[in-house]
């Protein structure tokens, strides 16, 4: 029931996924809501429905969910926990998301603080780069940075396939000591942690230069970059759109250029990339942007099956070895 399309979007991104993806699916929410949404896609039948008659507002505290244990996101929480779901994805409130994963599933042992991670394209051809945290923790403490570093470095090497992850601290300059205290002092709690693959400070610009694997900063800072490159990838888009020839010679420009634009704009486009896993937490669980339509609930879920079938929380649990 979350997002600014649910549960229309949802339904359809979710009948996608089984289609495409061949997994099963458990509809979480109002039955009244979404019963009609499978009608429409003769699918009433064939997907699984859990009523949770409570919703959980984009404007309302985290802490509501102990109130409102009926919830959507709460339920799907407790299937996670009971075993009969495998992996949750939720577009609604990220706050609650969290709290609930939380509150119902529990963290990892030694993971003070959960992480979201989202995945980002860069000047490299078929590379992406792991940012986190981008928006679980607003405010955060250098071994909590340390923390969602060696988690970025397991799931870049287990999931995204880098058999050697370089791992960036965003920071305001590339030398040691920039910064304010927080990354100050995370920058030398990171260069003395042999299980991070630490290459030092990342500067702004070069977050999507394929320089690192995986970039590490505060939830306040992540999301606003996360958002920002968002917006960047839309306006480039936009312009394209723009300054194309007109006429004729446009028509014809634009249909011998048609499979370019169509690769520049799934590079660009965060749709593609589905969400963030929220890692740190005891059970796979994918927070997926609040505007994503069908096929941003896609990749989400895809997102998931990889994570599942990657292991990504049995390897984090077996290699997770922080210094106390």
């Amino acid at each position: 029931m979350g997002g600014d399309y649910a549960p229309q979007e949802i339904v359809q991104g979710a009948l996608l996924a089984r289609a495409q993806l061949g997994v099963d699916i458990v509809l979480v929410g109002s039955a009244e809501a979404i019963l009609p949404e499978l009608r429409r896609h003769n699918a009433a039948q064939s997907v699984e429905i859990v009523d949770a008659p409570e919703q959980v507002g984009m404007g309302e505290e985290p802490t509501i969910v102990r109130r409102k244990p009926n919830s959507s996101i709460m339920v799907t929480m407790d299937l996670v926990k009971q075993g009969r779901a495998e992996a949750a994805v939720a577009a609604g409130n990220t706050g609650a998301a969290m709290a609930a994963a939380l509150f119902r599933i529990g963290r990892l042992p030694g993971i003070e603080r959960p992480a979201i991670g989202a995945m980002l394209p860069t000047l490299k051809l078929g590379k992406r780069v792991l940012l986190l945290d981008v928006g679980a923790n607003t405010d955060s403490r250098p071994r909590f940075l340390e923390q969602f570093a060696l988690m970025g470095a397991l799931y870049s090497r287990y999931v995204l396939g880098v058999a050697e992850p370089k791992v960036g601290l965003l920071n305001i300059g590339e030398e040691r000591g920039k910064g304010n205290e927080l990354v100050a002092d995370a920058y030398e709690m990171l260069v003395k942690n042999p299980h991070v693959p630490f290459a030092g400070n990342c500067e702004g610009r070069d977050v999507m230069t394929g320089r690192f694997d995986v970039v590490v900063c505060d939830g306040f800072m992540g999301n606003v970059l996360l958002k920002f490159a968002e917006g960047v990838g839309l306006v480039a888009l936009q312009i394209l759109r723009e300054e194309l020839p007109r006429g004729i010679p446009g028509k014809i420009g634009i249909a011998l250029m048609r499979n370019n634009l169509g690769q520049v704009k799934q590079r660009m486009d965060y749709a593609a990339y589905g969400g963030g896993l929220l890692l740190g937490v005891n059970g796979v669980c994918i927070i997926a942007h609040g505007s994503s339509k069908a096929q941003g609930i896609l990749s989400a879920i895809r997102l998931a099956k990889e994570a599942l079938d990657n292991r990504v929380l049995e390897r984090i649990q077996q290699q997770l070895i922080l210094p106390m």
